[in-house]
């Protein structure tokens, strides 16, 4: 049986990664006592003793963390942006070209953030595929629920009267958003997107887009809508002939569960591949388990909530 410890249990990725280890008979899970959960001696014997590590904590906390880590046989999957882009960190995206074998042989896995999971799911197999240069100038639409901004934001959204916030609001509005570099690194692009997020009034789901203009790319829609289909074969990420129902694709589509949908629209002139997908499943505790999954050994969908084919109105 192997341990695992979430370090930042607590917060909203830490509850969803302990939710999906409940319903495992294979794990044992590290608990520590509310009073000794933020005492340094008692989470470095944890950090220690465990065969995974989950950090689900801020930047500088999980650098920490880290840093407590003296046993070399302990791995660490980290769901805050400190190591996304770290060289000696492997970035937790399994669909990427050969990565499941990079992650199953590491220690330290960078766990993806959830709109730039939605982007390089779109971007990355087109560049593969030599349709997509890397000079491109790209741009990001994404829209997600509001648990992404954590306790504080879902008690903001959750208070009764809240009316402010019955809006959809853009931000990352300094083009300087937490995700960028990510996006960047992991596409080999030469700049970064122009991107777009908006938060929403539901509480998960999220939809990412890329508009790509014809011209642009070396490609017309049913080559790119075989390109995904044969990037992503498995049954986490799929490419997925979704038809909109009244013209309308809802965010929240895939809430609730921890796979991803590929979708392509557009027409002759404008494409507009679309990934759909839960901003707490794919887009971060469903995505750590299935790192984990693969560290161990084990088939990688384990213990996560998959949706599996489906139509719009499903």
């Amino acid at each position: 049986m192997y341990s695992v410890f979430v370090d930042g249990s607590a917060g909203t990725t830490g509850l969803e990664i302990r939710q999906r280890l409940s319903r495992r008979a294979d794990l044992s899970v590290i608990n520590l006592p509310e009073e000794r959960r933020k005492d340094p001696h008692a989470r470095k014997e944890a950090l220690n003793s465990a065969d995974i590590v989950f950090l689900c904590l801020p930047d500088d906390a999980a650098r920490e963390a880290v840093g407590m880590i003296e046993n070399p046989r302990v791995r660490v999957i980290d769901t805050s942006t400190a190591h996304r882009v770290d060289p000696a960190w492997t970035y937790g995206f399994p669909e990427l070209r050969n990565q499941r074998e990079r992650i199953r042989n590491s220690m330290r896995i960078a766990n993806p953030g959830c709109h730039a999971s939605g982007f390089i799911a779109l971007v990355a197999p087109l560049i593969e595929a030599g349709v997509l240069d890397r000079t491109e100038a790209l741009a990001c639409f994404s829209i997600t629920g509001y648990t992404g901004g954590g306790k504080k934001m879902i008690a903001q959204y959750e208070e009764p009267g809240a009316q402010w916030l019955r809006a959809p609001r853009q931000y990352g509005l300094s083009q300087a958003h937490k995700h960028l570099p990510e996006m960047q690194a992991v596409c080999g692009l030469s700049s970064p997107p122009l991107f777009c997020p908006v938060v929403a009034d539901f509480p998960r789901g999220m939809q990412v887009a890329v508009p790509l203009p014809q011209s642009r790319v070396r490609a017309n829609r049913r080559d790119l809508a075989e390109i995904y289909r044969n990037a992503y074969p498995g049954n986490v990420v799929r490419f997925a002939d979704l038809v909109p129902q009244d013209g309308f694709l809802p965010a929240d589509l895939m809430a609730g569960y921890d796979d991803m949908l590929i979708a392509l629209y557009g027409n002759d002139e404008r494409l507009l591949p679309v990934a759909l997908f839960d901003n707490l499943g794919k887009g971060a505790s469903g995505a750590a388990v299935q790192n984990m999954n693969l560290l161990l050994g084990e088939n990688e969908t384990t213990g996560l909530n998959l949706k599996g084919v489906c139509n719009e109105s499903d």
